[in-house]
């Protein structure tokens, strides 16, 4: 049984242009499978990070195995692969788990900055 984040949104080749490339805030795109325990990992962390970051940056994942066109499109070789986009550009790619706090901190220059 596959077990989601809560709060990261799942996305397909169909929807992928209009749910991520489309998009005014910055993306994160998690790159998943089911088989994939290092994504299994990483789903609290994405999310903490979905409800805590949610006017700076959105999350979705997309499964490699049912979504090969996008996978192959962004040249995606492993799992998770953690892909930003930014006005429909990739702008950033992590491979791998990692804690929160390390996360955040690569994020940090593609995050949207809150305007006060």
């Amino acid at each position: 049984m596959r077990t989601y984040a809560e709060g990261v949104a799942q996305v397909t080749d169909a929807d992928f242009g209009a749910e991520v490339l489309d998009s005014a805030l910055p993306v994160l795109v998690k790159f998943t499978a089911e088989w994939c325990g290092p994504c299994r990992q990483l789903n609290p962390v994405l999310g903490a990070i979905a409800s805590e970051e949610a006017e700076r940056l959105r999350i979705v994942e997309i499964d490699v195995d049912r979504n090969p066109g996008t996978t192959l499109r962004y040249g995606v070789l492993a799992t998770p692969t953690l892909m930003v986009f930014r006005a429909g550009e990739p702008v950033k790619s992590l491979v791998g788990a990692r804690p929160k706090r390390r996360l955040l901190a690569e994020l940090e220059d593609v995050l949207v900055r809150a305007v006060p």
